[in-house]
Parts: C-alpha cells; structure tokens; sequence
C-alpha cells in the first residue's frame, strides 16, 4: 500500500497526463465530496464535474488543465495541499461562455483515505476570483 501523499500525487500526475479515467481511480466507490456543490458529491457526480471542468478550462494544446501541489501535509489518513489549477477558458463554464482567457484557480483540499483511496474530500476554491479571471463578473473595488 502507498501513502496518502503518493497516491495523490500519481493522481496528479495522471491528470496533468490527461488521463481522467485513471486519476479518478483514486476515489473510492462511496466517494463524499464537500465544497464544490451545495450537497456532498458521489464519485459518478465527482465524474462529471470533472468532465465539464476538463472541457470548459483545459491547457492551451492540452486536453485537461494544469494541476499543481503546495504545501502538502498529510496526518495519519488525511492529506491536505493548496493547489492550483490552470489553463485558459474554452467552453461554457457555470453558465459563461467561452473567453479564451488564462486562468489560475487556486484552493484547498483536505481527503481522508481508506488504503488507497479517497472516501472523502472537503474542497474551498476560489471559484469568484476565477469568474473575475473571465471577466463574468467585475473585480471587487
């Protein structure tokens, strides 16, 4: 068995590879996932968010976009890391269409594992200063 950080770390790693179908192997069937919608996620939603997310804000000349880690912490089964997700905005997204402009989503994210995979994940990411990035809504004064 691997640890909680190299397991997510091969995840990230197959993202960046843009292989969505491997990285979500990380999470567990009975997946709970916080922060990104109002209710908890289950893996087929974790799916398809990530589907939609691939499709509206990949790389420029790649299929997905850039994900990278810092500051990683990891205690017994949880791991935590400040990420950022980058690429540029190339389809509908939360109701914007596309801008072709660059963006850096930066976030939070803490996941409790079983073994090797993630049953549950607590996410906080920027989502207002990327709709500002797109020019969706202004710039707070």
């Amino acid at each position: 068995m691997t640890t909680p950080a190299e397991r997510a770390e091969r995840a990230r790693q197959l993202w960046n590879a843009g292989d969505l179908p491997a990285y979500v192997q990380l999470y567990a069937e009975d997946l709970r996932f916080h922060g990104v919608e109002p209710d908890p996620m289950d893996k087929p939603s974790a799916i398809g968010f990530y589907q939609l997310f691939w499709a509206a804000l990949g790389a420029p000349g790649r299929p997905n976009p850039q994900l990278d880690f810092y500051e990683t912490l990891v205690d017994g089964d949880l791991y935590s890391c400040r990420f950022a997700v980058s690429g540029e905005h190339r389809g509908d997204f939360m109701g914007v269409p596309a801008t072709g402009r660059p963006y850096v989503l930066e976030g939070i994210t803490i996941m409790r594992f079983r073994g090797d995979q993630v049953v549950e994940r607590w996410t906080t990411a920027d989502f207002l200063g990327l709709m500002v990035q797109l020019g969706a809504v202004p710039a707070p004064a």
